[in-house]
């Protein structure tokens, strides 16, 4: 392990080799909330990890001899490991998600351009999955915004073989991780783009997906913070942008959270102003009514009742515009 440090730079053909040796062993990993995490890893006999699902999972420091050779081999090759004293830790995880894996940032995802992936990860893509199935007529272009690891625009890709997919993010460890994990889920059709919500991609899309960061985070990591007092001003500015690039019979799912006071939601307040009287159908349901009741701590949720996840759904009629 100690040739870690003259391994040559990061190569996302070793993340790829990474990812294949992983799932030809049968490696499976799901992500749990970060409460969950630390809870987990509080446990005794959880200080190290012993495992590949220990160390590439949980994230758990780990001694050399720990691992499989290839897989430390490949793990050297990325230039993805950090030594403190006699542990190593993995800089990345990989989890498990529609039968493929993902590479993401590790926990506790604190860099600045940390890379999310989560239960929300789940019910986003499960999300735009119904949606894609009600439809009426296949989309036949489609964009990811904030696609952070590229998970749901790989499960549309899987869906969608003869559709362009656009999956667009800020962060440059975010394309990094989705063109691989496109790449290792053989979704070759996905174009992963630098691109400021719908900024810097041209035209019309006939289904916009997006789970942006929601929370009111007063440390303002960019993977979680989503802007304003209650978090809402990413959700929203994802909101404005789609009803202004949805094609005719286009659609979006906006996949977020919220904060609930005295029975009021304020992102559903939000919506309904920018959406009444435009002509588009929408609705919006929660999904879950009490997630991450561990913020309810924080300033920012002082006075909510409960933190909870929707998703808004907007259409726009085929024979509008």
């Amino acid at each position: 392990m100690t040739s870690a440090i003259h391994a040559p730079p990061l190569r996302d053909a070793a993340l790829r080799r990474l990812g294949s040796a992983l799932k030809a062993s049968g490696y499976e990993f799901t992500t749990v909330t970060p409460g969950t995490h630390e809870r987990v890893n509080r446990r005794p006999g959880n200080a190290e990890g012993r495992t590949v699902t220990d160390v590439l999972g949980w994230s758990r420091p780990f001694r050399p001899g720990a691992l499989p050779e290839d897989i430390a081999r490949l793990l050297v090759d990325a230039r993805v490991l950090h030594r403190d004293g006699d542990l190593w830790y993995s800089l990345i995880r990989v989890s498990s998600h529609d039968g493929e894996l993902f590479v993401h940032s590790a926990f506790p995802p604190a860099a600045p351009d940390a890379v999310f992936f989560g239960p929300d990860t789940h019910r986003t893509a499960d999300a735009a999955l119904a949606h894609l199935a009600a439809r009426p007529t296949t989309p036949w272009r489609v964009a990811d915004i904030g696609t952070g690891s590229g998970a749901v625009a790989v499960a549309l890709a899987k869906r969608l073989p003869a559709s362009e997919i656009l999956a667009v993010d800020v962060n440059p460890t975010a394309l990094r991780y989705a063109r691989i994990n496109a790449a290792l889920a053989g979704t070759v059709h996905i174009e992963v783009r630098r691109s400021d919500l719908l900024d810097d991609v041209p035209g019309d899309f006939d289904l916009i997906v997006s789970n942006p960061p929601f929370m009111a985070d007063p440390q303002r990591r960019a993977y979680r913070d989503g802007g304003g007092p209650r978090g809402h001003d990413l959700p929203l500015a994802v909101l404005d942008t789609a009803v202004h690039r949805l094609a005719p019979g286009g659609s979006l799912v906006l996949f977020s959270g919220t904060g609930i006071t005295d029975g009021r939601d304020p992102l559903l307040a939000a919506a309904a102003q920018r959406l009444d009287g435009t002509g588009l159908r929408w609705t919006y349901r929660e999904v879950d009514p009490d997630v991450y009741s561990e913020n309810l701590d924080q300033p920012a949720y002082a006075h909510a009742d409960r933190i909870a996840l929707a998703v808004l759904t907007v259409t726009r009629a085929g024979n509008d515009r």
